[in-house]
């Protein structure tokens, strides 16, 4: 939201502002809540990467734990500059990410390995190159989302081939923090007027950071497992002080 604050960056030139009063707590940070809530998420990511490189799982996994953190970076950047180069830095990461999913997705089953990496990489980079001349606003939200319901089959298929409880409840998990997610995305952005009188803003973006950090962490978490069975690792879902779900896997020795 526009205030007349004086501010370290300059002018807004972000297509995108949230509900929140810009530059309410430091001239150097514009969305404050909306800057601070993607900590978790790079915390969450730093996590599931050092349970990735310990137990050696394929470096696609470090890869994506480390677009995670990436991701969370660049919302933070753009947050709190609201400045359109960093909602660059925001939004391809977004679809990159998107990109890695769908190659941890489907190339197990994919015959012609180098294809898929292959299309997937020049893809992003086309994306890229487009977008930092072209500013996306409903184009790029319709974009997005089709990207997240090519996940959806393959997601769902995991889910019904694997018999683990444990795995199971990190699936639901991971559809509850996206619904959840999601509504406070919504709310943020269809009832802002009316969120601007209460006398205590929700936040309902910083609320989707945080809830969108956890998804990424369960949806890393349950895909780690799923691979690990492919591969007869023999992978369980363990706690980290009865908390945090991670996999734990037992390799072969041949491997």
């Amino acid at each position: 939201m526009a205030d007349s604050i004086s501010s370290f960056w300059g002018p807004v030139t972000s297509t995108i502002e949230c509900c929140e009063k810009n530059y309410a707590y430091s001239s150097y940070i514009a969305e404050f809540f909306n800057t601070m809530s993607n900590i978790p998420s790079i915390l969450l990511a730093l996590v599931g990467l050092i349970n990735a490189l310990r137990q050696r799982f394929e470096k696609r996994f470090s890869v994506l734990h480390i677009s995670n953190m990436i991701l969370a970076i660049g919302s933070m950047l753009y947050h709190a500059t609201l400045q359109h180069v960093q909602q660059q830095s925001d939004e391809t990461p977004m679809v990159w990410e998107m990109l890695l999913y769908m190659y941890i997705l489907y190339s197990p089953d994919w015959h012609y390995r180098s294809t898929m990496p292959t299309f997937l990489f020049l893809y992003g980079a086309v994306f890229a190159a487009v977008h930092s001349v072209v500013r996306f606003e409903i184009g790029f939200k319709v974009h997005y989302v089709i990207l997240c319901l090519l996940c959806i089959p393959r997601m769902y298929k995991y889910y019904i081939y694997t018999q683990d409880v444990y795995a199971k409840r990190l699936a639901k998990l991971y559809v509850a923090t996206l619904l959840i997610g999601s509504l406070c995305w919504l709310g943020d952005n269809v009832f802002c007027k009316e969120v601007s009188s209460w006398p205590i803003n929700p936040q309902g973006h910083a609320l989707w950071h945080l809830f969108m950090g956890f998804n990424s962490y369960f949806a890393n978490t349950f895909l780690m497992f799923c691979r690990a069975q492919q591969r007869g690792w023999a992978p369980k879902i363990v706690h980290f002080m009865g908390l945090l779900p991670y996999v734990k896997i037992e390799k072969p020795k041949t491997q």
